[in-house]
């Protein structure tokens, strides 16, 4: 193992955090992806930086405060380099903004502003403006007499400055109602041109109008107005009881979190310096270290949605969900995953055969329980409603549901609510555990004994996400797996008890010894001569002492080859440490989600799949698990898989030990984009089985 006397070279993981979201805007910035899904990436590059500040800048402004001597320097320098990142990171993205626009303008799409308005423009925006933005505006003056106003975290205001005809000065803040109202309006083209298509965005529709926000408050002269927005710290903090009371925690805690210390303040560059000195003391921000300029425009996470008003080619090509024609065969969920063990990979096939588990269950007269971990629901969730059809149908119905899934806590709690009054029971995960992964069992009565099916997979129960995240699912009726999966049901609703796991490891009780002792198994075999490999995926990999263990292996001779999504602390390629290391990041229309490990294990591979990316919260401070993969066809998908984003060349970036992004060259190779390359090959095992099934005998 390289000596603990010198220091590992670790890359700190919100820099690495940054480097991701800067992958994210290297899509937005190519040319090659079509202009709309452009536009959106600008959206999500703008959405994961809010929630960057919200979370990890605020734990590392945190710890710099309470920190000393060394330690508290040491902070204090990542903060500087946190805000220089950002800083070239929003230079970037002006850029990419300016370039987008002028191509949508080349493709007839105009996003204009108030002043770029006709005549008759300017009467649609009036009469959009008082019919159904005025009486969402709820304006707030500000001044050195009045409260400090409470701007909720995340959202976009106008500050307002008022000159008045007598020469005093006044400002205000006033609220752009994006959770009621569309971002972006669709407005008459100009008669002129009537080809174009023309889009005016929700704030300078308030701008146009903004003297009749104040009419008859004051005598008004000029009123001038900047967009900003506050980032609050995210962190909620709860009691531990797991009763009614965790309910009360997290609805109190949603409440804090709106008035949780402002971590960041950004601002429209051109406002006026007094106007800026009174936000920044009004809003207690503590001086300008977090005030950040920016443009016209925030909340350009808004863009995921920007509407599409040119032709289809300016959207990517949809690649539909597949039907699996094993299952469709069979008629029955359940009796498929009785024949053999199936493996799906979304988005390429339907997700919709997760949701037919649970209904099909629900209405099936020899099915006695129903077990399922919930840690994101969608809003209109499928399979929350099946599970309350099951109830109502007598069957006996738990739920898992973890409250404290960032951002989605108010989601989960409604579904929590709604399946308690339907009869499920809702058991709230465990205190100082989230409960992370991702399992369903179902219980049926055939002949004398009780069968159970078992679903593990690497995403949650989410209709929406699953549109858009690459995530495997394990379907099994092995007894032996299932029994292990009854056991974690039962772990996290009796976490006394203490249970025996055969095939199946579990966080925080054995899941870091596995990933240990599978890296020591892969050294010892190196260290003989013997081949050693190991082939991982995950979405971060920041655990100091599995990044130690990885040095020892690759020092030992082990071949290493990691695809990460998100932050990565390893530092690939450093003498010593990590020459048979290779890191690359694959960052495309799909967001890679699935956690994949393969180690080559003297010749007989153990090919696992988990819900815990190699991350200490996931190996400690989570309940997690990882699964084996036994069936011979399923672990050839999972092999191919692997080795097909491996190969990718057109959207693979090589994560080195400074992160630069660099793409993967290409050379003489053709172009190798492993995501259509994935649906390609899907859609050729499906239309394979076809050919297999019409064959006579």
């Amino acid at each position: 193992m390289p000596s603990r006397r010198k220091p590992l070279p670790i890359f700190a993981k919100e820099l690495s955090w940054l480097s991701f979201n800067a992958r994210v805007l290297q899509e937005a910035e190519d040319p090659s992806v079509p202009l709309i899904e452009r536009v959106r990436f600008m959206g999500i590059f703008s959405n994961n930086l809010d929630e960057f500040y919200r979370v990890r800048y605020a734990d590392v402004r945190r710890l710099a405060v309470f920190s000393k001597g060394r330690e508290k320097a040491s902070w204090e320098k990542l903060l500087d380099d946190i805000r220089d990142a950002s800083g070239d990171l929003q230079a970037r993205f002006d850029a990419v903004y300016r370039n987008c626009l002028s191509e949508l303008r080349e493709n007839n799409i105009y996003l204009v502003d108030e002043r770029q308005l006709d005549v008759q423009q300017r009467e649609f925006v009036t009469r959009y403006f008082y019919s159904r933005v005025l009486p969402e505006l709820a304006p707030l003056m500000i001044s050195d007499t009045t409260a400090s106003p409470q701007l909720e975290d995340g959202w976009i205001y106008l500050a307002v400055r008022l000159q008045l005809r007598g020469g005093n000065t006044r400002y205000a803040i006033v609220n752009i109602p994006t959770d009621r109202l569309e971002r972006f309006v669709v407005i008459p083209s100009l008669a002129s041109q009537p080809q174009r298509q023309v889009i005016l965005v929700l704030d300078n529709i308030i701008r146009a109008c903004l003297q009749a926000v104040f009419r008859g408050t004051c005598d008004i002269q000029t009123a001038e107005a900047y967009t900003i927005k506050v980032t609050r710290d995210a962190e909620l903090e709860m009691g531990e009881g797991i009763t009614q009371s965790v309910v009360d925690a997290v609805s109190n805690s949603l409440k804090k979190r709106k008035q949780g210390d402002p971590v960041r303040l950004v601002y429209d560059r051109r406002m006026p310096a007094d106007l800026l000195d009174t936000l920044v003391r009004r809003l207690r921000l503590g001086g300008y270290d977090n005030v950040l300029p920016g443009a016209r425009y925030h909340n350009s996470k808004d863009f995921m949605d920007f509407p599409n008003l040119g032709p289809k080619t300016l959207e990517s090509r949809p690649l539909g969900q597949l039907p699996v024609r094993r299952i469709e065969r069979q008629g029955n969920i359940l009796d498929a995953i009785a024949e053999r063990d199936i493996l799906l990979n979304y988005p390429y096939h339907s997700f919709r055969y997760v949701e037919q588990m649970i209904s099909t269950a629900a209405i099936d007269p020899a099915v006695r329980a129903i077990s399922i971990t919930l840690y994101r629901v969608a809003k209109n969730s499928h399979i929350g409603r099946s599970l309350v059809c099951a109830a109502a149908n007598g069957k006996e119905v738990t739920a898992i549901v973890e409250l404290r899934a960032r951002f989605d806590e108010a989601a989960n709690l409604s579904w929590a609510q709604r399946l308690a009054e339907a009869g499920v029971k809702v058991i709230f995960g465990i205190p100082g555990l989230k409960v992370h992964s991702k399992l369903i069992m179902v219980s049926r009565q055939e002949g004398s004994a009780i069968r159970r099916y078992v679903h593990i997979g690497t995403g949650n129960f989410n209709e929406k996400t699953a549109r858009i995240y690459t995530d495997i699912s394990l379907f099994s009726a092995n007894q032996e797996v299932a029994e292990d999966v009854a056991n974690v049901f039962d772990f996290i609703h009796h976490t006394y008890r203490r249970h025996k796991f055969r095939h199946l490891a579990v966080s925080p009780l054995n899941n870091r010894s596995l990933f240990l002792r599978l890296i020591h198994t892969e050294i010892v075999n190196a260290r003989a001569g013997r081949p050693a490999e190991i082939f991982l995926k995950c979405n971060n990999l920041v655990d100091e002492d599995i990044v130690a263990r990885l040095y020892e292996a690759s020092e030992a001779g082990v071949r290493i080859r990691a695809i990460v999504r998100g932050m990565c602390s390893l530092m690939a390629g450093v003498e010593g440490f990590s020459t048979n290391i290779e890191v690359i990041s694959i960052v495309d229309r799909f967001l890679e989600h699935s956690r994949i490990y393969i180690f080559h294990n003297g010749g007989e591979p153990r090919y696992l799949m988990s819900s815990a990316d190699l991350m200490t919260r996931n190996l400690d401070h989570r309940v997690e698990v990882t699964a084996p993969i036994y069936d011979p066809e399923a672990q050839s998908v999972v092999q191919r898989l692997m080795d097909t984003l491996w190969n990718d060349n057109v959207k693979a970036r090589i994560i080195s030990g400074q992160q630069e992004n660099e793409y993967r060259a290409r050379g003489t190779r053709k172009r190798f984009r492993s995501q259509d390359v994935l649906a390609r090959l899907y859609a050729e095992d499906e239309h394979q089985q076809d050919q297999d099934a019409a064959e006579p005998g």
